[in-house]
């Protein structure tokens, strides 16, 4: 686990405590997924070979850098990754005939449909994405998945990539989640809700603020853990820690930078530079909880291969 970690300084204090926190790379602890997961694929080759197919509607280009990176990943654990590009002109009758179409075929394990859609014609992202069946739905945003987590039927259902992934992050920590009190900022359908009922699952006690919690600052004074999904740049102070929490930003903004070639830079929902004077673990950004989205998303497409695999075993 320390090997995942990396000491920003280990006796620098000021004050009687702790100066700088200790970064959780993203981007290592990604790589031993993936690691891990190519020899899961190299056993079951031989059955089954898991495949990922990526559903896009329009030609975004934020769109186009993120399934580049979903099919590099998918490319080096050795999963079949194909893409579909749909016109921008495309009805939504027409995107829920292609959904069906892949739901029917056995040899797809995983379906994510990319969003945002980019259509001139009106798209109802929930019709939409409730449209994948249950049982792909590896990027976990259907209703049928989402109510199985709000449960607790963790063994029974695809669990959102990022909140997952900030999970694995809390774990290399050596921090038990157990008894601990999380604070989850954001409440969003793709993060923060799912973030909430995942930690509650892990026995945490858990609170979620929003933009109508009063006084989050103290709220979040009071976390063992905190998990930030608010999309809002730099919202989270240093000041508003608890000392020695672990931090976990899920934002990605960008911010005027004169100093850049591109006159901005990347941004999380946390302003690390306080924050990491405070905190005692806590994610960059960039580096921190992308990379380990996309890790989940290639776990989740080998766990229903794997799902499938195991339910051919029983019908014989």
């Amino acid at each position: 686990m320390l090997t995942l970690l990396r000491h920003l300084t280990s006796s620098c204090c000021y004050g009687g405590r702790r100066s700088i926190a200790t970064i959780i790379s993203g981007m290592q602890t990604s790589r031993l997924v993936r690691e891990r997961l190519k020899e899961d694929v190299d056993q079951m080759k031989s059955k089954v070979v898991p495949a990922l197919l990526v559903l896009q509607v329009g030609n975004r280009e934020d769109s186009n850098l993120y399934i580049s990176s979903k099919m590099k990943a998918a490319a080096e654990v050795g999963i079949e990754a194909s893409h579909v590009r749909l016109p921008n002109t495309v009805t939504q009758d027409e995107v829920l005939r292609t959904i069906a179409s892949v739901n029917e075929d056995a040899s797809v394990h995983g379906l994510i449909v990319q969003l945002p859609l980019d259509s001139v014609n009106h798209m109802d992202v929930e019709l939409v994405t409730n449209a994948v069946s249950p049982l792909k739905d590896v990027d976990g945003l259907s209703c049928i998945n989402a109510g199985k987590l709000s449960r607790g039927d963790l063994n029974n259902c695809f669990i959102p990539c990022t909140p997952n992934g900030c999970m694995e992050l809390i774990r290399q920590t050596g921090v038990n989640v157990a008894g601990k009190h999380a604070v989850v900022i954001g409440r969003s359908k793709i993060v923060g809700a799912p973030m909430h009922d995942l930690l509650l699952w892990n026995h945490a006690t858990v609170t979620t603020c929003h933009s109508k919690t009063r006084d989050i600052p103290k709220q979040v004074g009071r976390a063992d853990i905190v998990v930030v999904g608010a999309g809002r740049a730099e919202m989270v102070q240093g000041d508003w820690l608890k000392e020695g929490c672990v931090l976990i930003d899920c934002g990605i903004n960008h911010v005027a930078d004169a100093s850049k070639p591109s006159g901005k830079r990347v941004v999380g929902d946390v302003h690390f530079a306080s924050a990491y004077q405070r905190a005692g673990f806590i994610t960059p950004v960039p580096g921190g909880v992308g990379p380990m989205t996309v890790a989940m998303l290639m776990q989740n497409t080998l766990l229903s291969a794997q799902r499938v695999l195991a339910n051919a075993g029983r019908s014989l």
